[in-house]
């Protein structure tokens, strides 16, 4: 009889109680193997659950030597009878009548053979790690998590909006990006005072890898109303530490005619719904990371959901900060860049509950937001979670041809790079807004990894661009 395979997940689902009592295929990796001298247990995962199922075989059905090459990490394909389970946690086994021995893991080379792994040697070997069950469980809440940003946003009626990953222009002003070239770095071409001469490279100018799709997705939101990119962004900086990478992914949606208070909405609206659609969407996954790693995981995630996001001024929150008595690592002033531990102070000590932070003096902003009429600060937001801090940035965006302009000149910007940006105010300028989520910050959130490393299948980050 000619078998069709059956995902494990599905035996999962009430559509394996119609199937008991009939023969199933199952493919997959072994998890483990157990027995005695008359019958072997074999954990056979196939990467669509969390959940193993249990192949049960007689030891007098099938050949010793393949009996022995089923080890931990070897794959099978096994044709069997799907029967109700008398063990626990699992309420169907498959009686297995026939294995094919697809691959070999030799358990004297094969790094997953136990359990218990520290996450520092998962990252050394990170391209197996994915078979873990805590990989899997990240992994596939990953593609959710990617999955419900297309639905949220397709579902309000934006459009998706490719922005470019090689530029000439820095959004963020720091300078700190990986340059795009062609040059012969043994023979660069020099010009007249000795400088490299760049328009002899691909693109007749220097360029990079884009620190953020933001400015681009600007001339989106002012031209088909409202935008979101999602794609991979780098950032050069020179730090090792669990919450930066060097390659990583920005969901940056854009809004024509939305002001400050309809950002912070959006915001809130939107972070509610993909915490909302883990719970309802990755259940088991959610629960295996709370049982293994953050039994606090859960709750943290419901008690987002289920609170309004305080909103108060930058101004207020030094106040708070200044009169709380706590001593902090970084002494508290008006005018500096908030750290994460006093965002974590006023989300997890103070108020108990997410903050919408506004009205951030403009020296520590970035050139584009919106200067209110004190002349001291902008209409800037960012979002503060619980054991992350800041999780989302944005702002209403600066209208004013003059006025933004003006600012772009007083941080020494190259104003011939950003001709096409200042169109958009030459030309019918309008209101808007928007905000950039770090996709990997979101993981960390709703997974209850620590590292960022652990939360994307290939990590980037000073002195490591293996596999």
């Amino acid at each position: 009889m000619d078998l069709r395979r059956v995902e494990i997940k599905d035996l999962f689902t009430e559509k394996a109680k119609t199937m008991v009592g009939s023969q199933v295929r199952v493919k997959g990796w072994v998890r483990t193997k157990r027995g005695n001298k008359n019958v072997a247990f074999i954990a056979l995962n196939d990467g669509s659950t969390i959940n193993n199922i249990q192949v049960v075989a007689d030891v007098v059905n099938f050949d010793e030597e393949l009996l022995k090459k089923i080890t931990t990490g070897a794959s099978l394909c096994v044709d069997g009878n799907l029967v109700e389970s008398m063990g626990k946690g699992q309420n169907v086994e498959i009686q297995a009548t026939r294995i094919e021995l697809y691959g070999e893991a030799d358990v004297n080379t094969f790094p997953l053979q136990k359990k218990g792994h520290s996450m520092e040697f998962l990252r050394e070997i990170a391209h197996l790690r994915p078979r873990t069950n805590t990989f899997g469980a990240v992994l596939r809440i990953r593609h959710n998590m990617a999955f419900a940003i297309h639905k949220y946003f397709n579902d309000k009626g934006f459009f998706y909006w490719h922005s470019p990953l090689i530029t000439a222009s820095d959004c963020e002003g720091a300078g700190e990006m990986f340059q795009v070239t062609t040059l012969d770095q043994e023979n660069l071409p020099r010009n007249e005072q000795g400088k490299i001469d760049y328009s002899q490279d691909f693109f007749g100018e220097s360029t990079f890898l884009t620190v953020s799709g933001q400015l681009e997705g600007e001339l989106g939101a002012t031209s088909i109303g409202k935008i979101y990119t999602f794609g991979p962004t780098f950032r050069a900086e020179n730090s090792n530490t669990p919450r930066h990478l060097a390659e990583f992914w920005m969901i940056e949606p854009e809004m024509a005619f939305y002001d400050i208070k309809d950002n912070m909405d959006l915001a809130e609206d939107f972070i509610k719904y993909l915490v909302r659609y883990a719970l309802e969407n990755c259940k088991d996954d959610v629960e295996f990371l709370n049982k293994m790693y953050d039994n606090t995981l859960i709750d943290r995630l419901n008690f987002v959901i289920s609170h309004d996001f305080i909103r108060l001024g930058y101004t207020e929150a030094i106040d708070i900060l200044l009169a709380s008595g706590h001593k902090f690592d970084v002494q508290v002033k008006w005018g500096m860049d908030l750290q994460s531990e006093h965002e974590r102070f006023l989300v997890e000590q103070h108020f108990k509950c997410p903050v919408i932070l506004t009205d951030y003096p403009k020296e520590i902003k970035s050139f584009y937001m919106k200067q209110n009429d004190d002349g001291k600060t902008v209409r800037a937001m960012d979002v503060l979670f619980p054991q992350i801090g800041e999780i989302i940035g944005g702002s209403e965006r600066e209208e004013s041809y003059d006025k933004l302009l003006t600012r772009m000149k007083e941080i020494g910007m190259n104003l011939e790079h950003y001709q096409w940006y200042l169109d958009t105010r030459r030309f019918g300028t309008v209101p808007h807004s928007g905000f950039g989520l770090g996709f990997e910050r979101l993981l960390l959130f709703v997974t209850g990894m620590t590292n960022i490393r652990d939360v994307i299948p290939f990590p980037r980050y000073p002195k490591n661009a293996t596999f």
